[in-house]
């Protein structure tokens, strides 16, 4: 039998996965459950200062000393929840710090009937979780991202500089390691284009699926554009969390709601994002996978050398 290591005698083991704590500022509340599942995610990365009101978001800018935020969120559970003023507000009290607006489903579905707030970026509230993600990340490697654009910058500019944020060289900057991923998709060119995405974020894919992904899939992520998140597609995901319990999967839906979301994360989802999918948030995502396999890791070598 094998004596076990000495904890004299080995060095502790340092953490793979640890980056700074940062701030982040929540402004609004978390109404409905999309918005609680996006602060929720928030809190796993950084400390959530959160303010009620844009007068108390302010009025707390006088009473928080030291760091400040990374950046600040406005909480939109409906249309015209925030208004210009209300931006304003905020800007002039965290003058440095890059507002966006989080868009519950409700906000996000009339997009087409008028333009958000001027000057700050309105994301979707599945998007945010992996989009800030990558945004604290990028603060930590000294990288830049989408989000020290200036207010003034287009949609087109926003996309555009994402594309080159999130190349290979911030990817192995900023995740603790490749991730071998499979891509599964109900038509090829969708397959070819979300491959086409992994690759852009510095991962590996290693399996192409037309159709359902196999529930034997063999990689560390699974990236499935399931289309629509119906009970079927529920029950598939279901079977295949079940097979593969250490699988990272993450699932595209068409047009993601709370309860579809919470349904897909308790049949063992990892994350659930938008079509189609913005590159910072699947880079962000994918993150995670990267930061889960390292945890597995250090788990053993602690369990190893410590017992």
């Amino acid at each position: 039998m094998c004596a076990r290591a000495s904890t004299s005698a080995v060095p502790a083991v340092p953490s793979l996965v640890g980056r700074t704590r940062r701030r982040v500022l929540w402004i609004g509340g978390a109404p409905d459950i999309e918005l609680a599942l996006v602060r929720d995610a928030l809190a796993r990365d950084a400390d959530v200062l959160e303010a009620a009101t844009p007068r108390a978001a302010a009025d707390l800018a006088a009473a928080v000393a030291g760091r400040s935020p990374a950046f600040a969120v406005l909480a939109a559970d409906r249309a015209g929840r925030f208004s210009s003023a209300d931006a304003v507000l905020v800007s002039r009290a965290w003058p440095l710090v890059p507002l966006v607006s989080a868009a519950s489903s409700l906000v996000d579905g009339r997009r087409r009937s008028g333009p958000p707030l001027p000057g700050v970026e309105e994301v979707p509230w599945h998007d945010l979780p992996g989009r800030a993600r990558w945004w604290l990340a990028a603060l930590d490697a000294g990288l830049p991202s989408s989000l020290g654009l200036p207010a003034t910058a287009r949609r087109e500019e926003r996309v555009l500089d994402a594309v080159v944020a999130c190349g290979r060289a911030a990817a192995a900057a900023m995740a603790a390691g490749p991730v071998d991923v499979a891509v599964a998709a109900s038509r090829p060119e969708a397959v070819e284009g979300l491959c086409d995405l992994i690759d852009a974020t510095g991962h590996a894919v290693v399996r192409r699926v037309v159709g359902r992904p196999p529930v034997d899939v063999a990689a560390a992520a699974l990236l499935w554009d399931a289309g629509d998140l119906d009970p079927d597609r529920i029950e598939w995901l279901r079977l295949v969390s079940a097979n593969r319990p250490g699988l990272f999967i993450v699932v595209l839906d068409s047009f993601p709601r709370g309860d579809t979301t919470v349904a897909a994360v308790r049949a063992g989802a990892a994350a659930v994002l938008g079509r189609p999918v913005s590159l910072e948030a699947l880079a962000g995502t994918l993150l995670a996978a990267a930061d889960a396999g390292s945890q597995a890791v250090e788990k053993v070598l602690r369990t190893f050398f410590h017992g």
